[in-house]
């Protein structure tokens, strides 16, 4: 009764800072593995390991990118309801519920997305060098879709830049290299810059 009082309050006890403690730790943990893996995609399979329970998905329940966010936002409303004065239970279940809501949002938009990319049987490795056009926007940072044609089929593939930078929808970009689950691309110069460029001129 005494420490629930003394909670209330204001006064936390070194349980509270200590519980406290430990959710904003999770809630880092997860926020810098969240913005590692926008950076180089799924860490699990880039690292070669693979946690997918179906094969046929390229986008799972244990990619990076999901438990990312489920432990930074468990971790985040956890300290919150510490805060508040829930106790351990009552913040972790909170936590735990905040949790799976938005990891299961990133879930389902993630395979939204890999759906999104057709099935093909060019290989991913002739794409490289390859012209293609931004279908949704690159964000700074993130991912965004090209689309390119090879011979009679067209191929739509995540995809983002080497530096993080934006890229818009429409334009034409060149295929570098295969990521772990994206191609990796930079902005194509216009014919204009492009004659420029072979002429000397500035």
């Amino acid at each position: 009764m005494v420490k629930v009082g003394a909670t209330k309050s204001g006064v936390k006890t070194v349980s509270d800072i200590t519980l406290l403690t430990t959710f904003l730790i999770l809630g880092g943990v997860g926020f810098l593995f969240l913005l590692a893996s926008l950076v180089i995609g799924d860490i699990f399979e880039a690292v070669g390991l693979d946690f997918s329970l179906d094969a046929s998905h390229d986008f799972g329940v244990f990619d990076s990118r999901v438990i990312s966010v489920f432990l930074a936002t468990f971790g985040a409303i956890g300290a919150i309801g510490v805060q508040v004065g829930y106790g351990a239970l009552g913040s972790s279940l909170f936590g735990l519920l905040g949790g799976v809501i938005f990891g299961a949002v990133v879930f389902y938009f993630g395979k939204f997305l890999y759906s999104q990319q057709s099935t093909s049987s060019i290989d991913v490795e002739q794409l490289v060098g390859r012209t293609a056009q931004v279908t949704v926007r690159i964000q700074p940072g993130s991912v965004g879709q090209i689309s390119c044609r090879v011979g009679d089929e067209r191929v739509e593939k995540l995809a983002r830049t080497r530096d993080g930078a934006e890229i818009k929808a429409g334009e034409i970009v060149r295929i570098e290299s295969i990521a772990a689950d994206s191609v990796i691309v930079s902005p194509e110069p216009a014919p204009e810059e492009r004659r420029s460029l072979f002429s000397g001129e500035a």
